[in-house]
This record gives C-alpha cells, sequence and structure tokens, in this order.
C-alpha cells in the first residue's frame, strides 16, 4: 500500500476555535458544510473529503472558509451519514465503525456530490481535498470529468494500485512522525509517482505528527508554522492546476 490503514492516531487531536462561516446546504443529496468566496463564484469548486470526524467538525469548516477566501466554492459533505468518530473518546472501538465506512458507502456518496457541483452548482473544474481518511477517496476518483486536481495531508488507507492509477496533478503534505504514512510508504508513493510520470508535490513537515493539517495543537508555534503552510501548499497547488 501507499499508506497503512487508519489507527488511533486518527481519532485524537486538538479542536480548534472560531466561528464558521458557511451553512449546511444538500448537495446532490447529501448534507454538505457549504463556503462560498466573495464573488459567489462556483466554476472553480473544491470538495473537501474529511477525517473521521465529519463535515461538522468545526476544524474542518474553518478549513473549508479558508479556501472560500482565497476565491473557491467549497463543499464537505457528510461522509458518514451522521454516524462520525468522537474526538479522544478513550475506548471507543474504531475499527468496529470502519466496516461500516468502506468504499461501498464512502465511494457513492463521493460521486453523487461531485457529479452534483459539475451539473447542478455550475463548476467547472473540481479540486479535491482529503484529509487522513478522506485521502483514499481523492486518489480513487482523480481522473477528467472527476476530481482533476488532488491534494491530500497525512493519507491513510490508499492502496498503491490507487495511486498508479490517478490521472491528474497531486500534492501530499506530510507529517515526520506518522505511523501511518510512515517513510517507507512515502518512498514508496514517490516511486509510483515517478513511475507512471504523474505532475506530484510532496512536502515533508519535521516535528508534526499524523492529524496536523486538521487538528493539530496550534497553541505550539512549529504545529501552526506546518499546519498553516500545508493549507498554503493546497492553495497554490490548486491555484497553478485547478483555476483557468
Amino acid at each position: 500500500m501507499a499508506s497503512n490503514p487508519p489507527g488511533k492516531c486518527c481519532t485524537v487531536g486538538v479542536k480548534h476555535e472560531g466561528a464558521a462561516q458557511g451553512k449546511l446546504e444538500q448537495v446532490g443529496g447529501i448534507e454538505s458544510y457549504v463556503a462560498y468566496p466573495a464573488d459567489k463564484s462556483t466554476e472553480n469548486a473544491i470538495v473537501i473529503l474529511t477525517d473521521v470526524f465529519g463535515h461538522e467538525f468545526i476544524n474542518s469548516q474553518l478549513i473549508a472558509d479558508q479556501y472560500a477566501a482565497n476565491g473557491y466554492y467549497v463543499v464537505v459533505p457528510d461522509l458518514f451519514n451522521k454516524d462520525t468518530v468522537p474526538l479522544n473518546m478513550a475506548g471507543f472501538d474504531f475499527m468496529g465503525w470502519l466496516q461500516n465506512h468502506l468504499v461501498p458507502n464512502v465511494e457513492p456518496i463521493v460521486s453523487a456530490v461531485v457529479k452534483a457541483l459539475r451539473a447542478d452548482k455550475g463548476a467547472k473544474r473540481v479540486g479535491g481535498v482529503g484529509y487522513c481518511f478522506g485521502a483514499k477517496y481523492v486518489v480513487r476518483a482523480l481522473a477528467p470529468g472527476n476530481i482533476d486536481v488532488g491534494y491530500v495531508a497525512h493519507p491513510s488507507f490508499v492502496d498503491a494500485d490507487e495511486l498508479r492509477a490517478i490521472k491528474g496533478p497531486l500534492s501530499i503534505a506530510a507529517a515526520e512522525t506518522d505511523d501511518i504514512f510512515p517513510a517507507a510508504k512515502r518512498r514508496e508513493s514517490e516511486d509510483i509517482l515517478v513511475d507512471i510520470k504523474a505532475t506530484y508535490q510532496m512536502s515533508l513537515f519535521s516535528g508534526v505528527e499524523h492529524g496536523f493539517a486538521v487538528r493539530g495543537d496550534v497553541s505550539k508555534k512549529h504545529v501552526r508554522y506546518a499546519k498553516e503552510q500545508a493549507f498554503y501548499q493546497a492553495v497554490a497547488w490548486f491555484d497553478e492546476h485547478l483555476k483557468a
């Protein structure tokens, strides 16, 4: 695999503070958090496929607002039908929960939302952002007519064959300490991307762990820096490859 299956580190983190600016809407029949750019244009769209805490997690909503502030129409779908993982809950049966949220459950949701962005919302180009759990589905959908451009941070559960099959530009943000996406998997992923002659970027951030781009402790200066730079990485990638 290009990354390992999710583990305990996927269920812990720090809840961030702030007031969300978007709203909940139905997109393709899926409840989604939606944030609009200042000009309300929906031509350049980004779908954020979240970690296991879902579309109502304030951290994910604040990130969506940041993408919107950079000129993108952003949709964060409910990948889990309201069945999200509780943050920092000791003893939670994560692997049991996961059995109800595998490819047959999640991929139809992603497909419905991306289809609706193009058919109903006026999106001309669609970018995909995948954090942890959601990264697998950005990779699986990265092809013309589906997700045009991808960005993932600390990916989990991505198979090598899925990475090998991508048909669009992919940017990756990785943590130095990450049992899910360790050095060996980063190097395997790089080898695959080179072999298929992909348009890609991979950035490695020191001193941070799995989940840093969404739920790191931003009271720590180096974690805040890494989180912000990983976000700027994504925006620069989409500005280059997604916007007309």
